[in-house]
């Protein structure tokens, strides 16, 4: 095994004590893709891939749901491309998912609501991360406290403000959940590789 590929496998407990890996950087392991459009995703290079019509990726794996943890999910997108990482969601067969939250993947994707955003909750109008270049995308949820942050530059805090309700279309409020990762359209390519948790109290 070349020294590229024994790194691009190291599992994140390996350089981040705490975190576990939930992507084994060659199969779909643990991730259960929607029912529609399943041929957009694939596995190439050590990342989960997105390129294709819309086809959501959820994490299904033994260690969900969660509740309070610290994600961090390294992101490369080409440009034009749009994506997402949710928390607090559930699987869904089809459409864009109703519950949780969506932090945005758009560096310059004609959506004004930038890298970062906590998807019209509380939104970035300016990408902290450019195309074609790898970044790290951390989510911390801690009871109704939740940081968003890039390369380790906070773009979002935001705490959910006491007795909020569920929204009709999309529930947009706090509980608990596992993982997804969104493919948004035939025109937008992005990568997801070193998907790590570290669940909190």
């Amino acid at each position: 095994m070349t020294l590229a590929a024994t790194i691009t496998l190291a599992t994140a407990a390996d350089v981040e004590p705490g975190f576990t890996s939930l992507f084994d950087g060659q199969s779909f392991a643990g991730w259960k893709r929607a029912t529609e459009n399943t041929n957009t995703w694939r596995v190439e290079d050590g990342a989960l891939v997105a390129h294709g019509d819309r086809c959501h990726l959820f994490y299904m794996g033994a260690l969900q749901p969660f509740t309070n943890f610290v994600l961090r999910v390294d992101v490369q997108t080409q440009p034009g491309a749009n994506g997402g990482v949710y928390f607090h969601t559930r699987y869904q067969e089809t459409g864009w998912p109703k519950f949780g939250f969506e932090t945005q993947v758009n560096n310059t994707h004609g959506d004004w609501k930038k890298t970062g955003s906590i998807y019209d909750v509380m939104n970035v109008k300016e990408s902290p991360a450019k195309d074609n270049q790898w970044w790290t995308q951390e989510i911390t949820v801690q009871g109704l406290h939740v940081t968003v942050k890039v390369d380790g530059k906070t773009v979002v805090d935001y705490t959910e403000p006491p007795n909020t309700q569920p929204g009709k279309d999309f529930t947009r409020k706090l509980d608990s959940g596992t993982f997804a990762l969104q493919a948004h359209d035939p025109n937008s390519v992005v990568r997801y590789k070193n998907i790590r948790v570290k669940p909190l109290k």
